[in-house]
């Protein structure tokens, strides 16, 4: 390969401008196609097209390189399944799991082989649009699904099924720390402690790696100063050789040239340099390495070695996915659209990712006989509850709505609609026996550049609640949204509130489903919701201070509190009601402690409990555990989730959940930048429960 055509393999550019900055590169992306100097293409599906493209790729330049095709299918591509915070709801990896494998499959026969998924930021700003593309709050949370993902996409981590029919490349996004962005606002300064990056921010990234991801995506934001497209501890010390990363890192939409904008670079050769010896090896949409790569090189300023290194990942990438053998896809095998399965996967991962945040009375499950029911709110009869980065399906396959959905599940009862007029909403739940409120945000509100100052409900909305709860009829608030939100003062009225959060292409079904009792809600948060702005960031997972604040005293001074707030969350991490009860037992330690060598050696602590169904009706419980370290060289968090299971009982019916703890439960990183794990004598308290506020809890010593 010449210079020029090396330096074209590290080239992506964008069909059309529909994820970024400025327009389509479509004559541009032709021209380099066919010049040999072109490697991947991003925002172009459909296998005509792509084998359309791919063919000047192959048969009109020199070597015949294929190309790499990318598209940003985050959560479904024709199906649209539940944003990926609602999927981490769920805490059940299977749904994550079955969205990659829809997805996957969709995708890979519209000429689609790479998808710029799963997004594993964790992230402790709900003010932050790209909430909904995360997990939440929690690494080991977001690690599991990151996995779950990860093997959905690709199938086993040693590659050996990227070539099949159903497969397409993951790509681990943003590296590193992007949700950590001041005040929410994207793209934004990160300035994060070595510990912190490596004991909150990266573990999702390392499991997802030791999954076989295929490829990881740079950060837009700088991590203590340095930005991640230029940043050589990340990609080069951490990503590449600590961990032994094989695959390649792309930049994200036009990130090396804004090294220039961040003051890194002075020029786009400069720009070019930095991202390139730091541990970049695609450029994506700006063309600094194409432009700039055959100077630097001559100059001494980059070397061969490095283009070669970033050349042998991605053309390995291409023989992974079978490229060489069969660049093309068949057009006639293309799905082109969502099939009865895939649906019935979407709904149902729909319905377990919702939470039930109240239920007064027990006004939830409705009745399908119910004589009159009103259904009301902005997104009453929306058909646009896919979420933000819902795929090309969005914009040919409706959701089902709420509306039409209660119709269906109650087709006896009077069922009256009404939008978000004020009149016509108090005159239909006036009527009604029950009325159910869909409230939320649009799809644009969340996502990325859709930063909220305020995150409390849209204009009008906290009216609507208000005035329907002044009828003094029982109402069920539904949510639809994309981060967690500040609720009013309508909650305490509230007869019962859901978060179905952006539900996807079955939206209004598997809302139906939860109201009228088809599916037991069994969901938790993954994210804590505030009672107010001014409380942000607030988490489960953060530290104590020298004079945390006590309930049990609440008029005490000098503590961390607010004079104008009551203390906490309106909903903590890991909450969530059912339509049943659960009883939970205090957790039992196999051992009361253990040897740091033990642990050193890969030995584990058995921690047990047993949960009952203590209701009258079937339902499911997440068990969850938590770790504190007592006394640290580091202060460690209140609390650290550690393991969770997703348990289905029947009624009186009960089970045992055992989870291990072992070394890296048990040890922390330090502010060593070149990485140390260490495990420290002392006493850590074990808790198990039902969220993040658990009490019970047994301690264990490592000796």
């Amino acid at each position: 390969m010449t210079v020029q055509e090396k330096l074209g393999q590290i080239q992506q550019l964008t069909w059309t401008g529909d994820t970024g900055p400025g327009g389509g590169q479509t004559e541009q992306t032709e021209a380099a196609a066919r010049a040999g100097l072109l490697g991947s293409v991003l925002n172009i599906h459909g296998a005509r097209s792509s084998n359309s493209l791919q063919r000047i790729a192959v048969e009109e330049s020199r070597l015949g390189i294929p190309l790499l095709f990318g598209l940003d299918v985050i959560h479904g591509f024709w199906t649209a399944f539940p944003i990926p915070l609602a999927q981490a709801s769920s805490f059940d990896p299977e749904v994550a799991r079955r969205d990659a494998e829809v997805s996957a499959k969709e995708a890979r026969s519209e000429g689609v082989r790479w998808t710029f998924s799963p997004m594993m930021d964790v992230t402790h700003e709900p003010r932050w649009g790209r909430i909904a593309e995360s997990c939440g709050e929690d690494p080991c949370l977001s690690a599991a699904f990151a996995v779950a993902k990860v093997q959905g996409y690709q199938g086993p981590a040693d590659g050996s099924e990227l070539s099949r029919m159903d497969r397409i490349a993951a790509c681990a996004k943003h590296f590193v720390a992007y949700g950590g962005a001041e005040g929410g606002r994207d793209y934004n300064t990160v300035d994060v402690s070595e510990q912190r990056l490596r004991n909150l921010y990266l573990p999702p990234f390392k499991a997802a790696v030791d999954a076989g991801v295929a490829t990881v995506m740079a950060a837009f934001n700088t991590i203590g100063g340095v930005p991640a497209h230029g940043n050589a501890h990340t990609m080069n010390s951490v990503l590449k050789e600590e961990w032994g990363f094989k695959g390649f890192v792309v930049s994200d939409y036009t990130g090396v040239e804004e090294l220039i904008a961040h003051g890194f670079a002075e020029d786009g050769a400069e720009a070019a340099r930095l991202a390139l010896t730091s541990g970049l090896d695609m450029e994506m949409v700006s063309t600094n390495v194409a432009v700039h790569g055959e100077a630097l090189l001559s100059d001494g300023l980059i070397t061969m070695e490095r283009l070669d290194d970033a050349v042998t990942r991605i053309l390995q990438l291409k023989f992974d996915l079978g490229l060489f053998d069969d660049p093309y896809s068949d057009e006639s095998a293309a799905v082109a659209e969502p099939t009865t399965a895939a649906r019935a996967a979407s709904r149902e991962s729909a319905a377990r990712s919702m939470v039930l945040l109240r239920n007064e009375g027990s006004v939830l499950p409705l009745s399908p006989v119910a004589g009159s029911i009103a259904v009301v709110g902005p997104f009453a009869d929306s058909t646009r509850l896919h979420g933000t980065w819902a795929g090309p399906g969005a914009s040919r396959f409706p959701s089902v709505s709420v509306l039409d959905a209660v119709r269906e599940a109650a087709p006896g009862a009077k069922v009256a609609h009404a939008g978000q007029d004020l009149t016509q909403a108090v005159a239909a739940a006036a009527a009604a026996e029950v009325t159910v409120v869909v409230v939320g945000e649009d799809p644009e509100l969340s996502g990325e550049a859709a930063v909220r100052s305020d995150i409390g409900l849209p204009a009008g909305q906290e009216e609507l609640i208000a005035a329907v709860a002044a009828t003094g009829k029982p109402f069920v608030v539904v949510l639809v949204n994309g981060r967690p939100l500040v609720l009013g003062d309508w909650l305490e009225s509230a007869t019962a509130v859901l978060e179905a959060w952006h539900p996807g292409i079955e939206a209004g079904h598997a809302v139906a489903d939860v109201l009228f009792g088809a599916v037991n809600p069994g969901g938790k948060l993954p994210v804590t919701f505030p009672r107010a702005v001014g409380q942000i960031p607030l988490y489960y997972n953060h530290e104590s201070t020298g004079r945390p604040y006590d309930p049990a005293r609440p008029e005490e001074k000098f503590v961390s509190k607010y004079l104008d707030l009551a203390d906490g969350p309106r909903f903590p991490f890991g909450y969530g009601l059912s339509y049943t009860t659960f009883a939970v037992s205090r957790p039992q330690l196999s051992q009361q402690s253990i040897a740091r060598e033990a642990l050193e050696r890969g030995e584990t602590v058995e921690v047990s409990l047993t949960v009952t169904n203590t209701g009258d009706r079937a339902g499911d419980e997440v068990v969850q555990l938590y770790v504190h370290d007592v006394a640290a060289s580091i202060a460690q968090p209140v609390r650290r989730l550690r393991g969770f299971e997703r348990v289905t009982l029947e009624p009186g019916r009960s089970t045992t959940v055992s989870f291990r703890l072992g070394a890296q439960d048990l040890g922390f990183w330090t502010n060593d930048p070149a990485g140390t794990f260490t495990i420290e004598r002392g006493r850590t308290d074990v808790y198990t429960g039902t969220s993040s506020t658990t009490r019970d809890c047994c301690p264990l010593t490592v000796v």
